[in-house]
């Protein structure tokens, strides 16, 4: 009972808040860019679920964007777990631009869209959850504040972004989890032979997301969602992944069809009703992308 309750504190005391920063180098741009560097840096960060004060989070993002540099960042869903968290929310977005002069393309998971409710955490460890369920949120707010401040958002749509490697053909799928999602936009872009990387976006990875990404020769896809099991066993890993997706591929880069990397984030926040991390500590990933061997 003593070590139970001693982990319960330190999950909840210290790890939710000991953020850390996740750096992988991946293979995959088709070329080595018009600066010559052979590099291009991607920040992506994801599952704020920030309320009212947890500034401390938003903090930690704008210190890593400005140390990283990136040359391209993503936000990946799931940041509202308040119906006041909108305001701060665009406000760290905006920040994180303006401190890189890098572009943002955005998509969204089902807690930009609903409130959170409470439920037996038990229920996770049989099947995934069936979405937050709570009261809506304003989106249509969210939505437009991040788009005044610079970033793309894309609900089952796709944007040609420019970057100092190249063209970045990107394809924002709207959230699986609460079935918004549209797998034709994937078939219907058209690709460009000029494009160094064709990157998949997606707040929570389902398979049946992810094998379409992989089907029509993307060559990445970004998720969150999993919070990298939020809960895990040392030695063992996640026990699970709130969807469909392997417990042991719920954070980190893993391959999809032997031959798409997927990385999912560990994502910063959790909701209000569980403020707990075991084993799992809260993620920013940078991820430095090279051309394929």
């Amino acid at each position: 009972m003593a070590a139970g309750a001693a982990c319960v504190a330190y999950g909840s005391l210290i790890e939710r808040r000991w953020y850390a920063r996740r750096d992988e180098t991946l293979r995959v741009l088709r070329g080595t860019g018009r600066d010559g560097a052979g590099r291009l840096r991607m920040l992506l960060f994801s599952d704020l679920h920030f309320a009212p004060g947890q500034d401390h989070r938003l903090d930690y993002l704008r210190r890593v964007a400005e140390e990283a540099q990136p040359d391209l960042i993503v936000s990946g869903g799931d940041n509202l777990e308040h119906a006041r968290a909108i305001e701060p929310v665009v406000e760290v977005h905006r920040d994180v631009l303006a401190s890189t002069g890098a572009p943002g393309v955005a998509i969204l998971g089902a807690h930009d869209r609903y409130a959170p409710r409470r439920a037996n955490p038990a229920n996770y460890l049989k099947e995934p959850s069936s979405g937050p369920g709570g009261r809506p949120l304003d989106t249509a707010s969210l939505v437009a504040g991040l788009l005044g401040a610079g970033w793309s958002v894309l609900e089952n749509a796709c944007v040609r972004v420019d970057t100092p490697a190249g063209v970045v053909e990107v394809v924002g799928i709207d959230d699986p989890h609460i079935q918004r999602d549209d797998v034709r936009v994937i078939s219907a872009l058209v690709p460009d032979p000029a494009a160094v990387l064709r990157l998949g976006l997606v707040h929570a990875p389902y398979r049946r997301v992810l094998r379409r990404f992989e089907s029509e020769g993307f060559d990445l896809t970004l998720a969150g969602h999993t919070h990298g099991g939020q809960l895990a066993v040392p030695g063992w890993g996640a026990l699970v992944s709130n969807c469909d997706l392997p417990p042991r591929n719920a954070k980190g880069t893993s391959l999809v069809g032997g031959r798409m990397p997927l990385h999912v984030s560990a994502g910063l926040g959790h909701s209000v009703y569980y403020p707990i991390r075991f084993a799992c500590r809260p993620e920013v990933s940078v991820l430095d992308l090279v051309p394929r061997v």
